[in-house]
């Protein structure tokens, strides 16, 4: 044992406060020797070697825990000795000092590769500021929780501790509350000093990747002048850190990564880490890109999404790159959805096999609001992911014509993510080893805390924002220091050749091999494997069907809905339900015999009841997803005992598909952009958002128009999402009445959506299932009701589940004779109930009312067969409650052009265009609602102008 503890004596490596981390690090070396950086594994070896006849491994294990102990102990008595006062004093004043670098050295790290902007005077920093002076620098102070020797020169603590935390790593994790977490930062950053041990090998490919990054955007700009390809120039440290990032999560047995990023840097990525072939790249420049145009509309190259297989250390890990459309972050959410889809397909609940990536800008991470709204989701029971590796390329600067001081108010791009307490490491883009030291550092963290963590890559942007931009125009200082500045790989070539590490002439045959190989158009990314069959792989081929209106049967036999009524109305054994809750259990009863007509939130229920015991999971989230907002849901129940929740649709059978409710946060955009990322990656579930009110969509119209109603058609993603929007003017004002229905339609083209307005339980239970019935995917928007929840002539019976299929159009329902009638409303959702009580009362006998149930894809057919008995009919009336402006009538007012070919026109009855969505007063809600409602029944058309004569 001699031998071994004079080995590490000698070289300084043994001290009482380093026994346990050489502890640690022997337990990993003997588990895999790889797991341990170079230089103590070099230790380890020459250790065997040279003791390998005094002990065994179970002696040196228990000696260094003997030495820790021993170190306890000495720490332990040297904190009861008694200082004297002033000693006491400067030692407080050293570890004071200390912690003033872990706090704030980060703000004169060296950071900024072209010295933009003076470096500030930190005072607590300043040994002066903590009455430390110059006699005192060779003074022998205890080093507290400093990962160093027990006892040092002040001196040598500040040397230390600059180097830590001055240089070209500057870390941001005190604010942590977590003690643990916090520690473990401290051990990694103090234990290795902030220096990563990168052999030979690693420090040429280091710059065979530099070389490749550069390579790349160069052999572009003179390829293809002006054209843009938003270059990665600068910023040329992502490519060796994205290869080290997969590499080292391979090597930890992580099986997917799933990247999202916005344009910046993106071709390089594709083609020197994806493996994009150089090639298919050259033909997206110059328009030779095999597509049917009549088919997809396709979409910008440095928008496109990309997969692959590359091989690792520890096995294959299959890369994902997500499909991005300029708004920048929104990809964020997305990634997140897709990634918690993944793992479920996996049984990953930790997220210790898929691991989401997102690539963020400065300006954008600083900016805008889905970044925020991504990470309060990141450690939320529904919506975490097991932790993101977020990385910031910072330019420094926005737009072009930004000024940096205007991009934020907070002092780094990167504090938002302070709120989830993540820790920051912000590194020089130019020195890519600490680079790749921050990479291992903040992998292992999160795999380590399954928390989010933010590498802040320091670099500026060589050219424009994009290569037509000249950037001098509005940044003239900063585009000086730039164009005078080395490129990152000549930096570190230089660095490698004054090391003799490498000779010019080999680095700059680097550079031509290259060259040759990228005009040559092969891959130039690591070998990429192909042809390779995953079980987990996502397979949309069954589903890619545009027969919308295929028939299928939707019903389930009445005594297998009895069975699931029975499974959903169970509760637990003294389990306490809500007075209220209670009769609605009764009622609910009642309806499964046959012996009460079905509510809608029953007959919703059984639609999931059904598809969840045939094996299809189900995930609905929303902000009041659970008790539904208009407490008519109740797939979450609560004790009014204890206040557990209990969710009957979870224990409906053995073999049941995977059932969530999920209350939201208050946010539309990041949750409906997260479930629409589940949606995309997970075809065989129903998974479905609902918003609170209709119009709060508006919070999430980005997510709308650039993934939900577009990416078939830009990408051809497919996606079965389903958007619940309660909708109706009911008196409520402006922001509580419209889903802005009219929206929605005027994106409908190409048989991208499905916009139906249900108005019965059982259309919304056949809809529902249709949605998976059918062997088709396309996003479904459903304008729900609210008062209609309730409603006594909104109900369903039983047997109308059992059998049929969602109705797309439905015909009258009371015995009106088409010989005798004399005019046709025609009507969605709501105002339906209102004419037919209101014609009912009236005693009307001369006017049909026909509901249009699905918008979008149009149901010609249904219309037209509808319509088929009233050919003799003059008047024919479109009727809705919205404005005039909005609603469905200027969206499907051209459906009627078979009438037109007639001679007839149809007559629009309704409110007036208007600004708002609704007035903001019930007296003058219910008066308008009069008024439509007895012109459709009653008012006098004039049909040579076209237009209605409102009654007397």
């Amino acid at each position: 044992m001699s031998a071994i503890l004079e080995l590490f004596r000698s070289s300084g490596a043994l001290y009482g406060g380093n026994a346990a981390f050489i502890e640690d690090l022997y337990e990993r070396y003997l588990k895999d020797p790889e797991s341990v950086d170079l230089a103590w594994r070099e230790r380890f070896h020459i250790m065997h070697q040279e003791a390998a006849n005094e002990v065994a491994h179970g002696p040196v294990r228990e000696n260094f825990l003997r030495l820790a102990q021993e170190s306890r102990t000495r720490a332990r008595t040297r904190s009861t000795e008694r200082l004297e006062p002033a000693a006491a004093e400067k030692q407080a004043a050293v570890l004071s000092l200390i912690n003033g670098y872990r706090y704030r050295g980060h703000q004169v790290a060296n950071l900024d590769p072209i010295k933009l902007r003076d470096t500030p005077k930190i005072a607590d920093l300043d040994p002066a500021f903590h009455n430390l002076a110059a006699e005192d620098m060779d003074q022998v102070f205890h080093t507290g929780s400093l990962y160093a020797p027990d006892r040092m020169p002040l001196r040598d603590i500040i040397t230390m501790v600059e180097q830590i935390y001055c240089g070209t790593v500057g870390s941001e994790y005190m604010h942590i509350t977590d003690t643990q977490e916090k520690r473990w930062i401290q051990k990694r950053l103090e234990g290795y000093r902030a220096i990563p041990e990168l052999d030979t090998a690693d420090r040429r490919w280091l710059l065979t990747l530099l070389t490749a990054a550069e390579g790349f955007e160069k052999y572009l700009h003179q390829r293809y002048v002006g054209q843009k390809r938003f270059s990665l120039e600068g910023s040329d440290a992502l490519i060796p850190l994205l290869d080290e990032l997969i590499q080292r999560a391979g090597r930890k047995g992580q099986k997917e990564l799933v990247i999202g990023m916005a344009h910046r840097g993106r071709l390089s990525v594709l083609t020197n880490i994806f493996g994009k072939p150089p090639q298919d790249i050259f033909d997206e420049f110059e328009g030779r890109v095999q597509m049917d145009w009549r088919q997809m509309a396709g979409d910008v190259k440095y928008h496109m999404g990309f997969a692959t297989d590359i091989d690792t250390p520890g096995g294959i890990v299959h890369l994902v790159l997500g499909f991005n459309p300029s708004h920048l972050e929104i990809i964020n959410p997305v990634i997140e959805g897709s990634v918690r889809a993944r793992q479920r397909r996996r049984h990953d609940r930790s997220g210790d096999q898929v691991l989401p990536v997102l690539i963020h800008g400065d300006a954008a991470f600083a900016g805008q609001g889905v970044v925020m709204e991504t990470l309060q989701l990141s450690q939320t029971r529904s919506y975490a992911t097991g932790g993101t590796v977020h990385i910031v390329i910072n330019n420094q600067i926005g737009f072009t014509t930004s000024n940096p001081l205007d991009t934020r108010s907070t002092l780094y791009c990167t504090d938002v993510a302070k709120m989830v307490q993540a820790p920051v490491f912000h590194v020089n883009g130019d020195d890519p080893e600490s680079v790749i030291f921050v990479t291992r550092m903040a992998l292992d963290f999160r795999n380590q805390f399954h928390k989010d963590v933010i590498i802040d890559l320091v670099c500026y942007r060589r050219l424009g924002h994009n290569e037509a931009d000249e950037p001098a125009v509005t940044q003239p200082m900063m585009y000086k220091k730039i164009r005078r500045h080395p490129t990152p790989r000549a930096v570190y070539a230089d660095r490698l050749v004054s090391d003799g590490l490498v000779s010019k002439d080999e680095a700059d045959a680097m550079v031509a091999d290259y060259r040759d190989s990228i005009e040559q158009g092969v891959v130039v990314a690591r070998p990429v494997l192909c042809g390779l069959d995953h079980a987990y792989r996502v397979d949309w081929g069954f589903c890619r069907s545009t027969a919308w209106d295929q028939s299928v049967d939707t019903g389930v036999p009445v005594e297998k809905l009895r069975e699931l009524s029975d499974a959903m109305l169970r509760v637990p054994d003294g389990f306490e339900l809500h007075p209220r809750v209670e009769k609605l259990w009764e009622e609910r009863r009642k309806m499964a015999q046959g012996d009460q007509l079905l509510n809608w939130g029953f007959a919703e229920n059984l639609a999931y009841a059904t598809l969840l015991d045939a094996g299809t999971p189900v995930r609905l989230s929303g902000q009041d997803a659970g008790r539904g907002t208009f407490f008519h849901r109740h797939a979450k129940i609560h004790d009014q005992v204890t206040g557990n929740a209990y969710t009957p649709l979870q224990h409906i059978g053995e073999h049941q598909g995977a059932f969530i409710a999920i209350d939201s946060l208050l946010s539309e955009e990041a949750v409906l952009a997260y479930e629409y990322g589940f949606a995309t990656a997970e075809p065989n579930a129903l998974t479905l958002w609902e918003a609170q009110f209709g119009d709060f969509a508006n919070g999430a119209q980005v997510v709308i128009d650039q993934f939900i109603s577009s990416a078939g058609t830009k990408w051809g993603l497919c996606c079965g999402l389903v958007m619940l929007l309660p909708h109706g003017l009911e008196g409520q004002g402006a922001e509580h009445s419209s889903a802005r229905l009219e929206r929605f339609l005027q994106l409908c083209a190409e048989h991208n959506l499905q916009v139906c307005v249900p108005t019965t339980p059982a259309q919304m239970y056949h809809l529902l299932r249709r949605q998976i019935v059918r062997d088709y995917r396309k996003p479904l928007i459903v304008m729900t009701p609210k008062s209609l929840l309730r409603h006594r002539l909104a109900v369903s019976a039983l047997d109308e589940l059992t059998s049929g299929h969602f109705q797309t159009v439905i015909p009258e329902i009371d015995p009106i004779d088409p010989a005798q009638t004399e005019r046709v409303v025609f009507c969605c959702g709501k105002v339906y109930f209102d004419l037919l009580e209101a014609r009912r009362a009236r005693g009307l006998t001369n006017v049909a009312i026909i509901r249009i149930e699905q918008l979008y894809p149009f149901p010609k057919d249904y219309f037209d067969r509808a319509l088929e008995p009233y050919a003799a009919t003059e008047e024919i009336v479109w009727c809705q409650e919205e404005p005039q402006n909005q609603g469905a009538w200027d969206q499907i007012k051209h459906r009627f052009h078979n009438l037109m070919q007639d001679g007839k026109r149809p007559y629009y009855v309704g409110r007036p265009s208007s600004a708002a969505p609704a007035v903001g007063h019930r007296a003058a809600h219910v008066e308008q609602q009069e008024r439509l409602i007895d012109e459709a029944l009653t008012g006098h058309f004039n049909p040579s102008m076209n237009k209605r004569i409102p009654p007397q």
